[in-house]
């Protein structure tokens, strides 16, 4: 009976312990000290795009026909166990900043690194960017389902075919990442400095 009262001792402490951990992660990724300035967020989102037209075939032309394309670039993710998301971009209706946003994720499970990575989601009606806008906290999987586009570098989609509302691409410094998940990344409008 003592060894059972011990182990589920340990138990609760390792639980405890294991959610401050995430507290802390939580809160040193969204430290609203390290947020950027919209100069400098518009800077990144504006080389973020560069770099998605040259590296994703036919990219310019669907960006073109999306009612609005929420750019992050260099979204960090770490962990060792317990893992992090964080990033800052902004939202831009008729290549014009409509908003800034901030992604967030966290999970738990076996882990360990970082990586840096561009992510672009398009909104390809209306209907999709008035949801997306009118979020307090837009969770990717959840609020809507974003339809990820995975290719080899230099191919092209034929993105006349694609009907989705809503088009995601992540890229790294090699071009387009594959089995990628946006599930449980939360988007949230914020003011920069």
């Amino acid at each position: 009976m003592k060894r059972k009262s011990c182990f589920r001792s340990f138990i609760i402490s390792k639980s405890f312990a294991l959610l401050a951990a995430v507290a802390l992660m939580a809160g040193a990724f969204a430290d609203p000290a390290s947020a950027k300035t919209a100069k400098e967020i518009n800077d990144n989102v504006n080389a973020c795009l560069g770099r998605f037209y040259k590296q994703v075939s036919g990219g310019k032309d669907l960006a073109a026909k999306a009612k609005g394309v929420l750019v992050m670039p260099g979204v960090i993710k770490a962990g060792l166990i317990i893992g992090g998301e964080y990033g800052e971009g902004a939202l831009r209706i008729d290549k014009k900043t409509a908003g800034y946003y901030n992604l967030a994720s966290g999970s738990i499970g076996l882990q360990i690194g970082g990586e840096a990575k561009d992510i672009l989601i398009l909104f390809m009606t209306d209907e999709a960017l008035r949801q997306f806008q009118a979020s307090k906290g837009w969770e990717a999987g959840v609020d809507a389902n974003v339809a990820l586009v995975n290719m080899g570098g230099g191919e092209r989609v034929d993105f006349t075919k694609m009907k989705d509302p809503i088009i995601g691409f992540v890229l790294d410094v090699k071009g387009l990442m594959a089995d990628i998940s946006l599930k449980g990344a939360k988007f949230t409008k914020f003011s920069p400095k």
